[in-house]
């Protein structure tokens, strides 16, 4: 694998053949993936970096890995376990931001990492108090976070109009972006503005990752909220089934092949929204 030193945060991005620069291989010659929302001490293989030049030159059109090598290597997790998926989890909520005028501005973000990403992604991290993370010392992270992202459309899928006839939405860069450190975990916050204000009366949104290396799951007590929604607005929620069990049967290369690039979308979390 190779690595990629953001200069000045102390933040590594990692990527695969797909993205043009990553060709990891673990022990029984799989491609692993390793994620662009991290940050961390220098990649503890040497050999594995020494060889960012020649597989860059030779890698190309292969999107981001998510997690793996790196992840496997620091917490000491086994081979088969580095290749099944989903390698993070997140809690999502999300807020349909609404204009006086009832058109929808944007979607509203806060996504919590597993403890175990959360701990791998603080690495190399100075802060003044130990085990304390402020949102200033997290910026340098957050902005790493929302520009690789951006990679993925920001997992989150927009279209509007009746079924049929739906056109599809396209997002700005996040704004007001931060992290927080809270319970051990890391939620990441950001606001996805539509390029033009959507005014319809059907919105459809979807949040997952189509290689399904990330497994999102709404929050429970509050997954979705409508805020400034014309009051004659109707929100319905499609959480989807937990395919990690099928998942986890399937190795990395399965992943990469072609019918599988749209894995997650069988996962994906619905959000609808109906203003008559």
């Amino acid at each position: 694998m190779t690595m990629r030193h953001r200069s000045g945060t102390g933040a590594f991005l990692f990527t695969s053949p797909r993205g043009g620069e990553l060709d990891a291989r673990s022990a029984t010659g799989e491609g692993v993936r390793i994620s662009p929302l991290t940050s961390g001490a220098p990649h503890p293989n040497p050999v594995l970096h020494r060889e960012r030049g020649r597989i860059g030159r030779r890698a190309s059109h292969v999107r981001h890995l998510i997690i793996g090598l790196c992840v496997a290597i620091a917490f000491g997790l086994t081979t088969a376990a580095a290749q099944a998926h989903p390698h993070v989890w997140i809690v999502a909520k999300s807020e349909l931001v609404y204009a006086p005028d009832g058109s929808i501005t944007g979607v509203r973000h806060a996504w919590t990492f597993d403890d175990m990403f959360s701990t791998y992604a603080l690495q190399g991290i100075e802060t003044k108090t130990k085990g304390v993370y402020t949102r200033d010392e997290l910026k340098p992270l957050a902005q790493t976070n929302v520009e690789s992202l951006k990679d993925y459309a920001f997992f989150t899928f927009a279209k509007t109009g009746a079924a049929g006839s739906q056109k599809k939405e396209k997002f700005d860069d996040p704004v007001d972006y931060y992290l927080e450190y809270k319970d051990a975990a890391l939620t990441l916050h950001f606001t996805l503005p539509f390029k033009t204000p959507v005014k319809s009366p059907a919105l459809a949104l979807e949040v997952f990752d189509p290689s399904y290396f990330i497994d999102f799951k709404l929050d429970e007590k509050d997954p979705v909220v409508l805020v400034g929604a014309p009051a004659n607005c109707k929100l319905a929620l499609q959480r989807p089934t937990d395919g990690s069990a099928q998942a986890q049967t399937m190795n990395e290369q399965t992943f990469l092949n072609g019918d599988n690039s749209n894995y997650g979308a069988m996962f994906a979390n619905k959000i609808t929204v109906d203003c008559p």
